[in-house]
């Protein structure tokens, strides 16, 4: 797949069933579809409807009929308001690689600056080392510990970046 063969958009509420099987798949993919993660977060069932908030929005990586993955930004539940959170940001392999989650990652940051957000944060799991080597270049730097309340305690790894 090249560059000019996908494209990014916000989510529609058609996209519910196939992003929660690719958010689920690549949990599966790297042996961590468990408890405390976006496996069992609710919201991953219906995020159309949890990113028609305030705020807050879902972009969905598409190739022609075929969702190949997407994240969002949402405000960050239990903390300051001007802190979002990067969630949900998942890629199918035959996505990864290619600077498609460059490309997601800046589109996420770019809606949050424009929201007016400070700060970004973000969860994830030391399984995602590809993800988080894209997080580290982009500038987010570690925490010692959580913020806000996102209910992924799984997730044992905490970041931050300034905006």
């Amino acid at each position: 797949m090249k560059n000019n063969d996908f494209h990014i958009r916000t989510i529609q509420n058609n996209d519910n069933m196939m992003l929660a099987k690719t958010i689920r798949t690549v949990l599966s993919e790297y042996g961590i579809s468990k408890a405390g993660t976006a496996a069992t977060d609710p919201a991953t069932d219906d995020l159309f409807t949890t990113y028609q908030e305030i705020q807050s929005t879902y972009f969905v990586v598409e190739s022609g009929n075929n969702i190949l993955g997407g994240a969002g930004i949402h405000r960050l539940e239990g903390n300051d308001t001007d802190v979002c959170e990067l969630q949900k940001m998942y890629l199918l392999p035959v996505a990864r690689g290619k600077g498609i989650g460059s490309l997601l990652m800046e589109k996420c940051l770019q809606f949050a600056r424009e929201q007016g957000y400070k700060q970004c944060y973000l969860e994830t799991m030391p399984e995602l080392k590809d993800a988080i080597r894209l997080y580290e270049k982009t500038g987010f730097y570690y925490l010692e510990g959580h913020l806000g309340n996102t209910g992924h305690y799984a997730c044992g790894i905490w970041m931050l970046k300034d905006l």
